[in-house]
């Protein structure tokens, strides 16, 4: 699962909604709104997540919030370590080896580390 599809199963049953209903009411199909939860489709178009606020009703920090979980849930993500340091190869091939045993803490607190960290320069994800 996406942290964006995360937040939107989140709200959906926060509302009571069901899966088909919200579907319907966005004029998808429930397999898809279904794969975009579980992070079996890439992430969602910035037209989709404004339909998707508005359909819950989200402002402000919540609609921002919205976006930034979208653009940080691709499910298939490249690392591009080229001119990099070896360190950062190193960290990038580790994370790819390895992230599917880590338990939900030892992930939030790796990417909390990193949300500290202060970027040089903004790399595009491919």
């Amino acid at each position: 699962m996406t942290p964006f599809g995360d937040r939107v199963r989140a709200l959906r049953g926060k509302k009571g909604v069901t899966l088909k209903q919200m579907a319907g009411a966005l004029a998808l199909s429930p397999a898809y709104l279904s794969a975009l939860e579980h992070g079996h489709r890439g992430r969602p178009t910035p037209a989709l997540v404004v339909q998707i606020c508005e359909y819950f009703g989200l402002i402000w920090d919540d609609y921002e919030d919205m976006h930034r979980l979208a653009r940080l849930s691709h499910p298939r993500v490249v690392v591009d370590t080229s001119g990099l340091s070896p360190e950062a190869t190193e960290l990038a091939n580790l994370l790819a080896e390895r992230i599917a045993d880590l338990d939900p803490d030892s992930a939030a607190n790796l990417a909390g580390l990193l949300r500290q960290s202060t970027p040089r320069k903004t790399r595009k994800s491919r």
